[in-house]
């Protein structure tokens, strides 16, 4: 890192900011870089890969098209996404291992054949986990989940990306992605009273919206930052996927070397501590700067339906009246990836033991996600488990969750109600499957304060509780937590696999008939020839998330075999059409309500290609290359739209589809229902050199409209090839 960062300081003859140092240090070659934040690409060298359970299904079976015997940099694999939360932990658990042993089986053993490192069912989420063992400052990790960059908070630049982006990393080859803009944060002051970490981010969010860091790092400097735990920065990294950044870091501090020691990693603070500070004047080397006072920044809530939908929570109240939001509480649930940490849930125990020693039980349900196994053996020895459940709450197992969609609840179905979470992704039917449940996401300690409420209008700052004897008191702040345990953790059940030096005696079965497995066959490549008059499947209005165009829930279970999964193909999208959700015009028949997935297959059926119609940010929320995997799979030729989610547009082209984005973005008006279309000049694919679609109307006419994309020629490459993966395989072949 050193050696690149003395190469690229004769380059650039400035000082560099954190996030340069850290990223400009892992270039897989400084002397042809092409170094133009917003616009070139760069090829970098992360330090190591993580997968979650579900993601990372898809990313080994690409992997293992690479003919590789071992991964080529240090890879973990994290059970996680596949635990329903039904009854409580232990019953939950082990009704995930029952359900899910032939995926966990898949897992562990390709985890050992390929020399990946595999922590079981119940071990921890993979953020959670990561920063407990493996993110360290000026660290590059990428993961296969948006929420990867929850390792900023321990100085390490952690990047969500799909799973070929994964996959071609662990084959050894560079990561490319488009070189970051930076957008500086300036924390100044420090929190107090019921301010949480959680409230930066979402006045951030508000600040930026959820595209305001496409393409972008956000690098968080000043005087404020000192006065944050490293888990308290992890979380406020952690949602920054809900802003479209790249990445976000915060610099090194005794904070962070606070917790490598309290986590068992305290010989890399004397490393970390050689390092010099960023340089001042950061307003010659940020591309944007946000100022955030930390003294006067009020608790904050955000949703529902969007997480830059934001408010202090003293305007929620007013809010909740005018919009008719349903305003009893009817969960409040803490815990998860981006706020579980020991800080966090001593935090909550506080207002727990408040109401408990006034006789007060929460008003709403009350569910508990501890984030690691470490976390949960810490918390029921110190006592916060014991003060939660005191009130009534419900201690859920080590995983996900309800956070992704793994929440059983039926007795929500079709109803409108209102939850309060500590979560970072609140898109409709996110965390229940169900479109009416409107979540609200604020820090741990105001969900709890507002479980005890029960209502959405208690604001704990300025409303007092009603105690077991009538009598009325105000709950007060959490008092200051310490940010890890002074008795220091306890690791709990050890549910790590370390890989063996040789797995090559591993067996690693993918049985043909299964449901849940699926052996991954290359795509073909482009035929050379332009697409012409193909349908448009679905045009799409409005958000239209990954979780949108291939939902979880249910489906989760079909995340590795990718012919099943495809048959929930933007069920979740709005038609803008019909405004109906899930459902299109085949073209062929006729028929006027038919599911979008079963009109794919009808026109793949026949050999026909189509396109899709987006909004602004398509793709955004979680890295799921499900949602360019499905639409490759079922005939897709390009994915066109106002604009991308960085993630989703690298997933399309990793898989060998056209990304294109209208010139002017009021042509999506454009193009209708019956239309067909032509993508023409597709042998002369250029870098920065627009496309051109030729648009039949059902009348007859015609009009050509200029499609932008931003694929570079090894891009171009990957298009013509099929895919990412053919193309590396066909660079070897010829002996490249």
């Amino acid at each position: 890192m050193d050696e690149k960062l003395t190469q690229v300081r004769a380059r650039l003859n400035r000082p560099l900011t954190m996030t340069e140092k850290v990223l400009l240090s892992h270039l897989d070659d400084v002397d042809d870089a092409d170094l133009r934040p917003g616009d070139s690409y760069i090829n970098l060298r992360p330090d190591r890969v993580a997968h979650q359970d579900v993601t990372g299904q898809m990313a080994i079976l690409q992997f293992m098209q690479s003919g590789r015997d071992r991964v080529a940099v240090p890879t973990t694999v994290h059970c996680d996404h596949l635990v329903q939360a039904r009854v409580g932990a232990d019953s939950d658990l082990q009704d995930a291992l029952n359900e899910s042993n032939e995926v966990y089986q898949f897992l562990e053993s390709s985890s050992r054949r390929y020399g990946m490192g595999f922590w079981r069912p119940g071990s921890g989420i993979i953020h959670q986990v990561v920063l407990e063992k493996y993110a360290f400052p000026g660290s590059l990790i990428i993961g296969t989940d948006s929420h990867t960059v929850n390792g900023g908070g321990l100085g390490s630049l952690a990047i969500g990306v799909g799973g070929a982006d994964a996959a071609d990393v662990m084959a050894g080859l560079p990561w490319e992605v488009r070189y970051p803009r930076i957008i500086g944060v300036k924390l100044t002051g420090s929190m107090s009273g019921w301010t949480a970490p959680k409230d930066v981010i979402i006045k951030l969010a508000y600040e930026l919206t959820v595209s305001g860091g496409t393409n972008a790092i956000i690098e968080y400097f000043g005087p404020g930052t000192a006065s944050i735990s490293a888990t308290g920065k992890g979380t406020i990294c952690n949602m920054g996927a809900e802003l479209g950044a790249t990445g976000d870091v915060f610099p090194y501090d005794e904070r962070m070397a606070t917790y490598l020691r309290a986590t068992g990693r305290g010989d890399l603070v004397a490393i970390a501590e050689s390092d010099p500070e960023v340089e001042q004047q950061p307003e010659q080397f940020y591309d944007q700067i946000v100022e955030i006072d930390l003294s006067t920044l009020e608790p904050h809530v955000t949703g529902p339906h969007s997480p830059d939908r934001a408010r202090p929570i003293s305007e929620l109240a007013a809010e909740v009246q005018r919009e008719g939001f349903p305003e009893r509480v009817s969960v409040a649930l803490v815990g998860s990836c981006t706020n579980s940490s020991y800080e966090d849930m001593e935090r909550c125990a506080d207002v727990a033991r408040q109401a408990a020693a006034r006789g007060v039980s929460a008003a709403s349900g009350l569910l508990v996600t501890p984030g690691s196994e470490q976390v949960r053996a810490t918390i029921e020895r110190d006592g916060q488990q014991a003060a939660l459940e005191a009130i009534g709450a419900t201690v859920l197992a080590n995983a996900c969750g309800p956070c992704i969609g793994q929440w059983n609840r039926p007795e929500a179905r079709g109803t409108e109600n209102s939850i309060v979470t500590s979560y970072n992704r609140n898109f409709p039917s996110r965390n229940d499957g169900n479109a009416g449940t409107m979540n609200f996401i604020a820090s741990p300690e105001l969900a709890v304060a507002m479980g005890l409420g029960g209502s959405l209008a208690f604001n704990p700052l300025t409303d007092p509780l009603v105690d077991a004897n009538g009598n009325e008191f105000m709950l007060q702040p959490p008092t200051a937590a310490p940010e890890v345990p002074p008795t220091g953790f306890d690791p709990g059940v050890d549910m790590y696999v370390e890989p063996p030096e040789d797995g090559s005696d591993v067996d690693v079965r993918v049985d043909p008939s299964s449901n849940r497995l699926q052996v991954l066959d290359p795509w073909a490549p482009w035929d050379g020839n332009d697409f012409e008059d193909v349908p448009i499947l679905v045009k799409t209005e409005g958000k239209t998330t990954t979780d949108s165009i291939s939902p979880a829930g249910p489906w989760l279970r079909f995340r590795g075999h990718l012919n099943n999964l495809s048959d929930n193909m933007f069920l979740g999208a709005n038609n803008a059409y019909t405004d109906e959700t899930g459902t299109g015009k085949n073209q062929l028949s006729g028929e006027e309500i038919m599911p979008i997935p079963e009109i794919a297959r009808a026109y793949s059926a026949q050999g026909i290609r189509w396109v899709a119609i987006g909004d602004e940010n398509y793709g955004e929320g979680s890295s799921r290359e499900h949602a360019a995997l499905s639409p490759r799979m079922l005939g897709a030729a390009a994915i066109i739209t106002r604009s991308f989610a960085r993630i989703h547009e690298s997933n399309l082209k990793k898989q060998g589809l056209l990304p294109l984005t209208f010139e002017d973005p009021s042509d999506w008006d454009r193009i209708l229902e019956d239309d067909r279309m032509s993508l023409v000049g597709l042998s002369d694919l250029t870098p920065g050199q627009p496309v051109q679609a030729v648009l039949k109307h059902a009348d007859g006419s015609e009009e050509t409209l200029n499609l932008r994309h931003t694929l570079n020629d090894p891009q171009i490459a990957w298009f013509r090839a099929g895919s990412a993966m053919n193309h590396m395989k066909n660079l070897e072949g010829a002996g490249s």
